[in-house]
């Protein structure tokens, strides 16, 4: 405990430490209290069916993503989901058209042009999503909750919604660029972190109400969460180190010998973002269907526990895992910088050899990651078979645990960066907290 208050106090004897922390604070609370800010026209006293279809099955999970604004009919209903959406989209074609591998290649100005298009295709994926949403407010809630109605409101209601999507970007890229974290996970992180209160204290009353086990059932529950949040930390963090031998230095009039260090290559160099991509493409068939679950191929992929949903979800993981790590790992430049620095792993010669070394290992080390990462998508479906309600299992793996674990870890590796920078103590006894980048 004193050394959790020493911490603190060393945080906040931080200037610029202490005003990204407050700052980062302040927004995060302008989006939620945003996500109980109801849609004009539309009384909130009337949205019992929505919050009801909003709980569970598909819809539950992006309603979990919204911090539970999907569910309030709020401003900003349609979340951040968008946003991930068109990132894919522009990051598919960095893959396969040449004027988007040149735009990555041009550094600053490329990457600004291209979060300039993915902008664009937000809006273009929000004029879809609106109309739907507000499609689906009048199928789900009485026409009396509605004061105003018609063409007009319905166009009026869509450009709110778009408006808030917008809003909560620009929020995310601000705490990006002036607080701590990047901006967007943390949104994302803050909207599961604010229903897992709810989700507990529903559990428990589940639990509590029942005549046999109640109690022993939910302790366990609690015992094998904490494993899986433990395997998951693991899974962030976890490297395959290679040796690399550097050549001898001659300083001045003294040689020194050879020096061996490591590269950490990452058994999940891609992070959270594959399950983030796979999720954000398994919403494709609910949003086309105008968020009703129970029709065409929405149905057959809306139902968690079903083995449809999971197999293409789980096997979407894997493929985005292999495919973002290929977009984040260059196995090349890593060669070629060692070999600038008079580098090269023991028994392997420098250059093209060694591309295809790191190359090869890298795609080794990088499958067992994928299907582990997989196991932790689909974790919450099996939680769910065992009698778990719908909205505590979605603690118990998937999008909402890897992304509060990574997250989390990298904000609190910023931190302990400003830390060490000014010669405190970290927020470990010893050695340096890890997060997915290292």
């Amino acid at each position: 405990m004193k050394k959790l208050i020493t911490t603190i106090q060393n945080i906040f004897k931080i200037e610029e430490l202490r005003t990204r922390i407050i700052y980062t604070v302040l927004l995060l609370l302008v989006y939620r209290l945003g996500s109980f800010v109801v849609l004009p026209g539309i009384d909130p006293l009337q949205l019992a069916n929505l919050q009801s279809q909003s709980s569970e099955g598909l819809i539950g999970l992006l309603n979990l993503f919204s911090g539970g604004a999907f569910g309030n009919a709020s401003v900003f209903a349609l979340g951040i989901m968008p946003y991930i959406s068109a990132s894919i989209v522009i990051q598919l074609l960095g893959m396969m058209i040449p004027y988007f591998q040149r735009l990555q290649r041009e550094g600053e100005s490329g990457r600004r042009k291209m979060n300039q298009m993915t902008r664009y295709l937000t809006i273009a994926i929000l004029t879809l999503q609106g109309p739907a949403y507000i499609a689906n407010l009048h199928a789900q809630i009485p026409a009396s909750a509605f004061m105003l109605s018609g063409f007009g409101y319905n166009l009026f209601a869509t450009l709110i919604l778009i408006s808030g999507t917008m809003f909560v970007m620009w929020l995310g890229e601000r705490i990006t660029d002036r607080g701590i974290g990047n901006g967007i996970s943390l949104i994302i992180t803050v909207g599961i972190l604010a229903r897992l209160p709810f989700a507990f204290v529903a559990e428990l009353g589940s639990r509590l109400n029942e005549t046999t086990g109640g109690i022993l059932m939910f302790i366990v529950e609690i015992v094998v969460l904490f494993f899986i949040f433990a395997a998951t930390i693991a899974l962030v963090q976890g490297t395959r180190r290679i040796p690399v031998q550097y050549a001898k230095r001659i300083v001045g009039n003294k040689q020194y010998g050879g020096v061996r260090q490591y590269i950490p290559l990452k058994i999940n160099a891609a992070g959270v973002m594959p399950i983030i991509f796979a999720q954000a493409l398994m919403f494709i068939p609910l949003l086309l269907s105008g968020f009703d679950a129970t029709s065409g191929i929405a149905a057959a992929f809306g139902n968690h526990t079903g083995f449809w949903y999971n197999f293409t979800f789980g096997l979407m993981v894997v493929l985005f895992t292999y495919f973002y790590t290929a977009v984040t790992v260059n196995p090349t430049n890593m060669a070629d910088e060692m070999k600038k620095n008079g580098g090269f792993i023991p028994g392997i010669k420098p250059g093209k050899k060694t591309a295809e070394y790191l190359d090869e290992v890298m795609s080794r080390i990088t499958l067992p990651g994928s299907i582990f990462l997989a196991l932790v998508a689909i974790l919450p479906a099996f939680a769910m078979i065992l009698g778990v309600s719908n909205q505590f299992a979605l603690f118990y793996g998937g999008t909402s645990l890897l992304i509060m674990v990574g997250v989390v870890l990298d904000t609190l590796q910023q931190i302990e960066s400003h830390l060490l920078n000014r010669h405190y103590d970290g927020l470990m006894k010893s050695g340096r907290l890890k997060g997915r980048n290292g």
